[in-house]
């Protein structure tokens, strides 16, 4: 019954996003982007100069960035927009839980997410036109970016619980995706054992790098699949409060 309710408001939410002006803005902007930042690092002037894996690094390092920005342009919305048209209250009528509730959202967005994501595997592939990439190095990759991409709309949730204001939640949700970027330099200006801490807890340059280059670490994808944990936990945990207000 529980996952049976979850599958509802995943279905629901999916087909939100289809129908959704935003869910096409979001991924004609992310992939138009991403074609163009390609473009200059491996078919452009300067891409001759480069090895064919760096090329590819390089493709899984821009890309990593407009998949958080797309994440968090694509949760924000989600239990925000619930509470301006008054639909979460009727959602809650229902023998459904918060944390269906939340859980049947996050897969919804992270579907759509991947989707878009996937899309742009194209552009690896071209590489192989003149050069020479492993395909283990793709696939670790973008399993890089579906981790980073999971975390950053477990963190929308979170932001998108908080309050009833789209940009309200916006702006929780970048703000806390920025400060999490930002551990990465703090590390490096601290003194130990905090440059050790804020380097652990840093959302992309320690916990990326080794997708980037194609190298699995089972220490970065727990840290990814425990941050997504957490701040879903912490959204279900406010639609709990906020319940009985």
């Amino acid at each position: 019954m529980a996952m049976r309710s979850t599958g509802v408001i995943f279905r629901r939410e999916l087909a939100a996003y289809l129908r959704s002006p935003l869910g096409y803005l979001v991924a004609a902007a992310t992939l138009l982007v991403d074609g163009l930042l390609f473009y200059t690092e491996a078919l452009g002037p300067a891409a001759g100069e480069r090895l064919s894996a760096e090329v590819l690094a390089r493709f899984f390092f821009n890309t990593s960035g407009l998949v958080v920005i797309a994440a968090v342009a694509l949760s924000v919305r989600l239990i925000a927009e619930e509470r301006q048209t008054r639909t979460l209250t009727l959602l809650r009528t229902a023998p459904v839980g918060d944390w269906q509730i939340v859980l049947g959202k996050f897969f919804a967005a992270f579907v759509f997410l991947a989707g878009i994501t996937l899309v742009s595997l194209y552009m690896p592939l071209l590489i192989l036109v003149n050069g020479r990439v492993s395909f283990g190095q793709i696939a670790v990759g973008y399993l890089g970016l579906f981790l980073i991409g999971g975390s950053v709309l477990a963190i929308g949730m979170f932001a998108t619980a908080l309050t009833r204001s789209y940009l309200l939640a916006a702006v929780v949700g970048a703000a806390l995706t920025a400060a999490m970027f930002l551990f990465w330099p703090l590390a490096r200006v601290v003194d130990p054992p905090l440059s050790s801490v804020f380097s652990g807890l840093a959302l992309h340059a320690t916990h990326f790098y080794g997708f980037q280059i194609g190298v699995l670490h089972l220490r970065d994808v727990v840290y990814y699949l425990a941050l997504t944990y957490f701040f879903l936990l912490l959204a279900t945990t406010v639609m709990e409060a906020k319940r009985w207000e």
